[in-house]
C-alpha cells in the first residue's frame, strides 16, 4: 500500500529544499569571492540546486592551466594555515 505524503510533510520537505538551495547560493558566492582574491574564475561555477535536501555546487570544467593554478593557490593557502597554527 503506497504511503500518502501529508501537506505538512510536503511543506517541511519544501522548507528543507529551499534552505539547501540557499546554502548552495551562499557557498557559490563565497567560493567566487575567494577565487577572485586569487585572480581566478571558474567559468561554470554555479548553484546546481538541492540534491537530497543538501546544497549542491557545480564547479564545472576549466582549463588544465586554471586547474593547476587553483591547486597552487589551495596548497599555498593550506600551508599558510598550517604555519599560522604553529
Amino acid at each position: 500500500m503506497p504511503y500518502d505524503v501529508t501537506q505538512a510533510e510536503r511543506l517541511r520537505y519544501k522548507r528543507h529544499q529551499d534552505a539547501a538551495y540557499q546554502v548552495g547560493e551562499e557557498a557559490v558566492t563565497r567560493l567566487k569571492a575567494a577565487l577572485a582574491l586569487a585572480g581566478l574564475t571558474l567559468p561554470s561555477l554555479h548553484n546546481d540546486g538541492p540534491v537530497g535536501c543538501r546544497g549542491f555546487v557545480r564547479l564545472g570544467g576549466c582549463s588544465a592551466a586554471l586547474a593547476s593554478r587553483l591547486a597552487e593557490v589551495i596548497a599555498a593557502g593550506a600551508q599558510a594555515m598550517r604555519d599560522q597554527q604553529q
